[in-house]
């Protein structure tokens, strides 16, 4: 499996990333993840789901090897039925507890709960997809453009930089920085916190703030949905893709 769960007092659902090195998002990463999210839905004793990735890195984004390799139209189909979408429409709280690079599809994963912590140091939290030529699928795209102030959302995806922390914050993509000793803690702490309120009332306010950005995902067409399988197996697309796996090999 390449998401742990393990309960915490308090009704606390731990999922952990285990996908390591650096905990890259393929099928099978996104399908446990969707199994555990829908298995903490569904259990009444859970109240808050608490989402971890590595010590060094939360997540580097899709699986760029396997995108290389011709994954790309596996991946793009799911959207709706995978497990990042699973965690960012889950009725519960959600919180990530970043202590390493969260880069790409790992930004997507950690924008995709509803509260976001990470800890100092020079790890890098971003968006850097258009750098290297993958189109977003719709949820990806709504996603971000929820979880983001809007005046910069459109800078942060055509520009496609990533950020230390302090920069990080400032641009929304987390809620708080902490010392790394303390990141554990505090996300407990928060999770604690929201497992206290009332179940219904938070899946209602949630529900709401989520359905502009979920019309627009219910809106895309079948022809849409190819037409991105098509663009993440186009020759430019995967020229650009192995040409990144090659920079990476290099560092």
């Amino acid at each position: 499996m390449a998401v742990r769960a393990h309960d915490e007092d308090g009704g606390i659902r731990v999922l952990t990333l285990d996908r390591p090195p650096v905990n890259a998002i393929n099928v099978e990463l996104l399908r446990d993840l969707k199994t555990a999210v829908d298995d903490a839905a569904r259990d009444h004793g859970v109240r808050v789901i608490l989402m971890r990735g590595g010590e060094r890195t939360f997540s580097a984004g899709l699986d760029l090897k396997e995108l290389a390799a011709g994954a790309g139209g596996e991946l793009a189909r799911l959207g709706r039925n995978d497990g990042i979408f699973a965690l960012w429409t889950v009725s519960k709280p959600t919180i990530a507890e970043i202590g390493g690079h969260a880069i790409a599809g790992g930004a997507i994963l950690a924008l995709a709960c509803d509260f976001r912590v990470t800890c100092e140091g020079s790890h890098r939290i971003g968006l850097n997809e258009t750098s290297f030529g993958i189109a977003f699928p719709r949820e990806a795209l709504e996603i971000a453009r929820a979880s983001l102030p809007h005046e910069i959302v459109m800078r942060l995806i055509l520009e496609a930089e990533t950020f230390e922390p302090a920069e990080a914050k400032e641009h929304g993509f987390v809620h708080e920085i902490v010392a790394r000793d303390q990141l554990s803690d505090r996300c407990m702490t928060l999770a604690r916190k929201l497992a206290e309120y009332p179940p219904a009332g938070y899946a209602h306010n949630k529900q709401y703030l989520l359905d502009p950005a979920l019309a627009q995902c219910g809106a895309e067409t079948q022809e849409a949905r190819d037409a991105l399988t098509q663009l993440w197996l186009s020759a430019e697309t995967m020229h650009a893709v192995i040409a990144r796996v090659a920079a990476l090999s290099k560092k």
